[in-house]
């Protein structure tokens, strides 16, 4: 179960809450509490959606001959209702976690923003046109796991949107969405024979890494930016050394270890 959570993708999870609680710090009303609670939502939609696409993918046969780790679902070592259990388990902490920020940040709207990444999280490859078939699953993990997510940790610290969480929450999402391009890579060939569309699949081998460079690039383009306006902003370029590790990793891969390794360090890179 552990793994099936996919513990690897988890850091993703916590970027955005740190990015949105600094924009909390920056004008010193960061609230620990209230962090905590965005990252326990954060992780409980990241662990749901993972369990969710294992139910999802291996129901469809999307997932019976993979070629990175096993899924739960599609090698049999738990049976569907199990893992669409878990998945709606861990929806179910997002949510509660969830409500708690509304009532105690008195934001309201919050609720109808949680309500559309449960469905985002849940159609990514549920039901009956999930987006994540149809090439639009970068753009999902770009905007709720990146916009949103650090956005949303800001504005219930501070009341209101910083300008700046914006740049911050593009940064993170896209290396989200480098993150599944990656994993979308790896399985590109096994995704066109069960008929899911992925972006990877639709622009094939060469074209996946070119969009995989560029989710790379941009987040330091925003950083550059940034460095007009913060000081200490440039100590971000330090894991600029671990990006252009990935992008050879990538460019120079030869299987699925080489773009799982890349993923952990896109993650990690994110992180940092």
């Amino acid at each position: 179960w552990i793994e099936g959570a996919r513990p690897r993708t988890l850091p993703l999870a916590f970027s955005p809450v740190i990015l949105g609680s600094a924009s909390a710090l920056l004008r010193d009303q960061f609230n620990l509490f209230l962090a905590l609670l965005a990252a326990i939502v954060s992780v409980g939609l990241q662990v749901g959606v993972n369990y969710a696409n294992d139910y999802s993918d291996g129901i469809r046969g999307t997932d019976d001959h993979r070629v990175g780790p096993p899924r739960l679902t599609a090698s049999g070592r738990a049976t569907p209702q199990a893992v669409k259990r878990a998945a709606f388990a861990a929806f179910g902490v997002a949510v509660i976690a969830g409500l708690a920020l509304a009532v105690l940040s008195e934001s309201w709207e919050l609720l109808i923003v949680g309500a559309l990444a449960l469905v985002a999280a849940w159609s990514y490859t549920g039901g009956r046109a999930p987006y994540g078939y149809r090439g639009l699953g970068e753009l999902g993990v770009f905007v709720f796991f990146g916009l949103v997510a650090t956005i949303g940790t800001a504005y219930v610290q501070i009341g209101f949107l910083p300008w700046e969480s914006w740049l911050t929450g593009a940064a993170v999402g896209f290396f989200a969405s480098a993150v599944l391009m990656q994993n979308n890579l790896r399985d590109i060939e096994q995704d066109r024979q069960a008929g899911k569309r992925t972006l990877a699949v639709g622009l094939g081998n060469s074209g996946s890494k070119v969009v995989i460079f560029v989710f790379l690039l941009l987040p330091y383009v925003i950083v550059a930016y940034l460095t007009t306006v913060f000081v200490w902003v440039p100590v971000v370029f330090v894991p600029g050394v671990l990006t252009v590790a990935v992008a050879v990793i990538v460019w120079l891969e030869r299987g699925p270890k080489d773009l799982i390794r890349a993923l952990q360090l896109t993650t990690i890179t994110s992180l940092v």
